[in-house]
């Protein structure tokens, strides 16, 4: 069967670079300013496209707002995959450990603490916040905990649950440090917390 015509595939190509230029443009202005008061001249100013090609991509600021979000958790949970696959850890307990100081330590740059925490629950209401915050990061949290169980490191138990659970505590722990007065002390005192709350799913 032929492919897409070159005039078609050009085409094709020329969205898919604007839309990557509107969401980098976004991502920079919304983790520098704030959701609110980024305007979409500037966000058109700063991709180098118009604001007809804007709407043609996105149906509001919003809906671009949802892709930056969607693109900042996609880099996150690529980071932390990495991060504790370098580590190489043959036990499952300190690979939960290791992806949650890593979440932790990389929530406070200012595109995750802004966009994602800050902003991302008022612009998009809890439920989609919500859904697109698990999307990339819940089946990594599955499989270790999966892994923890069959390596008989964590207690029999169902899989799903508890994949929930330690997510709602890590984002839970992760939106208290981004409304605190001082990151530094309140990271470290979530880490502290949460990898006591991990420890807690071994077997005894």
């Amino acid at each position: 069967m032929p492919g897409p015509k070159p005039k078609r595939r050009r085409q094709a190509d020329r969205s898919a670079a604007t839309r990557t230029a509107l969401v980098a443009a976004g991502r920079q202005l919304f983790a520098r300013e704030g959701f609110a008061a980024v305007a979409t001249e500037a966000i058109v100013v700063v991709a180098g496209v118009s604001r007809g090609a804007l709407y043609h991509q996105f149906v509001d600021k919003t809906a671009l707002f949802a892709a930056v979000v969607e693109t900042v958790e996609a880099d996150v949970a690529a980071r932390i995959s990495a991060e504790v696959a370098a580590a190489g850890s043959a036990d499952p307990i300190e690979a939960l450990r290791l992806a949650a100081r890593a979440w932790l330590r990389i929530c406070i740059e200012p595109e995750v603490h802004r966009v994602v925490l800050l902003d991302g629950p008022s612009v998009l209401g809890w439920a989609e916040w919500r859904e697109l915050c698990q999307r990339y990061v819940f089946g990594l949290v599955r499989d270790v905990l999966a892994w923890g169980v069959e390596a008989g490191r964590i207690r029999q138990q169902p899989i799903s649950p508890l994949a929930h659970l330690l997510m709602g505590a890590s984002d839970e722990a992760a939106l208290y440090i981004a409304r605190a007065d001082d990151p530094e002390t309140a990271t470290a005192e979530m880490t502290a917390a949460l990898e006591h709350l991990i420890d807690g799913l071994t077997r005894d």
